[in-house]
């Protein structure tokens, strides 16, 4: 009862502020003409799209935030050594997305951060989260819950986080491309992280960090009034790089890593899609699906947004429920 008690809180909480700031920031970023501008190949199916405000992950991160920045001055909460490290590394790349957010901005067009600007900004986070993870005495292991497989694997375990951490934060970005699409599905695996952090009884502050997840998941879905189709407002890299790397966070801080590719089966997808089409083009100089990431193929093959998002929320929920199931009775 404890945990629900404290989860719906947390959402309720969450929900509130997010959509109440939702309100001033989605007015003021449309006075600054902070606009999103539909890619080329989008043109003919997104077109109605074009001048949507973008940046909106800001509805979801300064709410979470300050909320449990308020509950800690209140003595409600802690902020652990384990709990510092989350909060900096869901701020580093929310840094990351708002940089390229705002040169897109100021370009007045879709070129931000390049390729090669991005991944090296992402690597510089990682390998901080990697050096604060490492300092508080956390062992380079592979730990399987459900068999209680522990294998401590040296170095290679370094080159994992950071892997992990780029893999995420752009797994999310890449899922970004429908009105609610990733919005949804970020919600679902952060809710479910908050239950599997909650129950990680081991790991200090970790009913702390849960409540933040539930913030966070609670602020999401206040982000989702404004952004389900037709959406008034775009998260943006601000947003996708921020949930990806938290996501990424939070399953190496509870040993759940390879979990995650479970609860973010979706993100996984989409990523995937976009490597085959990309190695198989070099390959072949053909392309293997009509266009990448896949909800876009979906697009091309004439279904409704609103059913590619419908069955994607679909998909990610069956893999979320499984998630829970291994990471909380296995």
């Amino acid at each position: 009862m404890y945990l629900i008690t404290n989860a719906v809180f947390a959402l309720m909480i969450g929900f509130l502020f997010s959509v109440c700031f939702g309100i001033i920031l989605i007015p003021f970023l449309k006075k600054l003409k902070a606009n999103q501008h539909v890619s080329v190949y989008l043109k003919e199916s997104h077109q109605k799209k074009e001048g949507t405000p973008t940046m909106g992950g800001l509805i979801f991160i300064i709410p979470p935030i300050l909320s449990f920045l308020l509950l800690y001055g209140l003595n409600k909460v802690t902020i652990t050594y384990n709990t510092l490290i989350v909060l900096i590394t869901f701020i580093g790349y929310a840094l990351i997305g708002i940089t390229d957010d705002l040169l897109i901005i100021f370009k007045g067009n879709n070129d931000g951060l390049t390729e090669k600007q991005k991944i090296i900004s992402q690597l510089i986070i990682a390998i901080i989260f990697f050096y604060l993870f490492i300092k508080a005495g956390n062992e380079p292991l592979l730990w399987i819950h459900a068999i209680n497989f522990k294998k401590n694997i040296g170095w290679f375990y370094g080159l994992f986080i950071l892997f992990l951490l780029v893999a995420s934060s752009n797994a999310v970005n890449l899922t970004d491309g429908l009105d609610g699409l990733a919005g949804g599905l970020s919600f679902i695996a952060i809710t479910v992280f908050g239950i599997i952090t909650y129950y990680t009884s081991w790991l200090d502050g970790y009913n702390d960090i849960a409540l933040f997840l539930f913030l966070l998941a609670g602020s999401i879905l206040g982000f989702l009034v404004f952004n389900v189709s037709p959406a008034r407002i775009f998260m943006g890299d601000t947003g996708s790089l921020a949930l990806g790397g938290i996501l990424g966070s939070i399953a190496i801080e509870t040993r759940h890593e390879l979990l995650l590719a479970i609860i973010g089966i979706v993100f996984v997808i989409e990523t995937m899609s976009c490597l085959l089409q990309r190695y198989y083009y070099k390959l072949t100089k053909k392309r293997l699906f009509l266009m990448a990431p896949l909800h876009h193929r979906f697009e091309k093959k004439g279904w409704q947004e609103q059913d590619i998002v419908r069955l994607f929320w679909i998909i990610g929920f069956i893999g979320a429920m499984l998630g829970l199931l291994y990471g909380v009775w296995l």
